[in-house]
């Protein structure tokens, strides 16, 4: 391609056969679908998407529109949420935290249990929102969604925080206890926002606080709609969602009224988050960017490993945090493991959600793709060798972006350094594994790694030299709710999922009884 190419929707589409699963072929299809039609439909996108405070539908005038980023064109309107309303719905969670926290452990546990299975009712409503509104193929928004009741909800609902006590000579009868902070702040981003809303929403109320949660501005529709589901379930106030531009998220994490905020977006957003939160000393976790290194040593077999690389690299159309970004495969399998890459990347189709046969959408929204588009020119502008580059769909307005992978660009180079946040990936040869390490962590991130190999001895060598928050081995972008998650550097603070993931909306109180 020429310098300065820009991918549009108006590209060809690519004459080679495409699977819904690595390896498997089907014919090229048109975009949009005629499913999308008879899905969004069922999904009554007409019934609107209030914000829902104090158990309450809230209606407004001041309205964003909210764009499909598939065909572009408006799915719905939601409230942009201004100042006054903001406050209105800390106090109606701050009013209903002393109730909600002084309910036992066991109670609030039986709400949450009957919340998610009321939202589990309308699973296929859910996914269908989710699909409309986040570009992703049908099949992943089910992952989302039923990732957070089958997998997260049962692992949560299992743990609890117990009181210790113990005698301490000199001081007496000590007992440490988990107590709740008060009204939470929950910001979600776009590319997994029921996912990463819940996992906020859920163990947060678990403890004791209440939460008002603002979903990202792009992608609020499936957020609202779960939370109209369950408004006369959990008690008023508990969880208040609310939907807003770019000034919304500031306002709530300077607010005097929050005492904690949890935020997932990029690291860039985040410093601004830490700053925004430190006159009122809130507590603060912050999941932020990553650029995930993967180190294949020589041992590892190509093709065992090529499709979970693969759907590692390029899950959610590469946009995830913890998607696997930058690969080193050692100069003695390179050609191997690149060409099996290759092979797996040609079955890709990108296209409409609701094809059954897309494996890969759009980017989700308009400014990502600029930034996609930027960091394009500048590999074209440095004739970066690539190793291969798929096509868009030739039919409708979404904003979509080749499957491509870079041939052992400078490893250095900004536009490797920085997290690209779309399909677009590099591969490394490397000679040296102390080289590759070192060039693995040497990025401001820290947020996931992986090593693939079949020495144990040597995958565990490597996995304790890389510096990241999780490290997998023969895996990657692979969490479970009783792990605790969390990034190093840039990456983030504080934790995520397990007991830590609990304990990080607590504050710890000691009681010392000298009898």
């Amino acid at each position: 391609m020429s310098t300065g190419t820009r991918f549009k929707a108006q590209h060809e589409i690519s004459d080679g056969v495409r699977s819904k699963r690595i390896g498997e072929s089907t014919a090229p299809a048109s975009i949009p679908h005629p499913n999308r039609e008879h899905a969004i439909k069922r999904a009554r996108l007409t019934a609107g998407f209030p914000n829902i405070v104090n158990g309450q539908r809230i209606e407004s005038s001041r309205l964003m529109k909210i764009s499909d980023p598939v065909t572009g064109e408006e799915l719905a309107s939601v409230t942009d949420t201004q100042k006054d309303a903001l406050d209105h719905a800390v106090l109606a969670a701050k009013a209903a935290f002393p109730r909600w926290g002084n309910k036992t452990w066991n109670e609030r546990r039986a709400l949450l249990a009957s919340a998610t299975e009321e939202l589990k009712a309308h699973t296929d409503e859910l996914c269908t929102i989710l699909t409309a509104e986040n570009g992703r193929p049908y099949s992943m928004a089910q992952f989302e969604v039923t990732w957070v009741f089958d997998t997260y909800v049962p692992a949560l609902l299992q743990m609890k925080l117990p009181d210790t006590t113990w005698n301490e000579t000199g001081v007496g009868q000590i007992t440490k206890r988990y107590v709740p902070l008060g009204a939470v702040a929950a910001i979600s981003p776009w590319n997994l926002p029921f996912l990463l809303s819940f996992t906020k929403v859920l163990p947060a109320l678990l403890t004791g606080n209440t939460v008002v949660l603002k979903p990202a501005v792009f992608t609020p529709l499936t957020v609202l709609r779960a939370a109209d589901y369950i408004r006369e379930i959990l008690p008023p106030g508990v969880l208040n969602v609310i939907s807003g531009g770019d000034d919304l998220g500031p306002w709530m994490t300077s607010h005097p009224g929050f005492q904690k905020v949890s935020f997932t977006g990029s690291s860039e957003t985040g410093s601004k988050v830490f700053a925004s939160a430190a006159p009122t000393l809130k507590h603060l976790t912050l999941e932020l960017g990553g650029n995930d290194p993967g180190i294949v040593l020589p041992d590892a077999d190509p093709q065992a490993i090529a499709e979970n690389l693969f759907r590692s690299m390029f899950a959610l159309s590469g946009q995830g945090c913890v998607t696997l970004k930058r690969l080193f495969v050692h100069e003695s399998i390179y050609q191997a493991v690149t060409e099996a890459l290759i092979a797996c990347a040609q079955h890709q189709k990108l296209g409409d959600g609701f094809d059954p046969e897309t494996t890969l959408g759009p980017i989700q929204n308009r400014p990502q793709y600029a930034r996609m588009q930027t960091t394009w020119e500048e590999i074209q502008e440095a004739k970066t060798p690539i190793l291969y580059q798929g096509k868009v769909p030739s039919e409708g307005a979404g904003m979509f972006f080749p499957v491509t992978l870079l041939d052992n660009p400078p490893a250095e180079a900004a536009y490797v350094i920085r997290e690209n946040f779309g399909p677009l990936r590099a591969v490394f040869k490397y000679r040296d594994l102390d080289e590759a390490v070192r060039l693995a962590n040497g990025t401001p991130y820290g947020l996931g790694a992986s090593v693939w190999g079949t020495d144990p001895d040597s995958l565990e060598a490597v996995a304790r030299r890389l510096d990241a928050g999780t490290v997998w081995i023969n895996q990657h972008l692979n969490p479970h709710p009783n792990v605790p998650f969390s990034g190093h550097e840039n990456s983030g603070i504080g934790i995520e999922f397990g007991e830590d993931g609990l304990k990080a909306f607590c504050n710890v109180q000691v009681i010392a009884n000298r009898r």
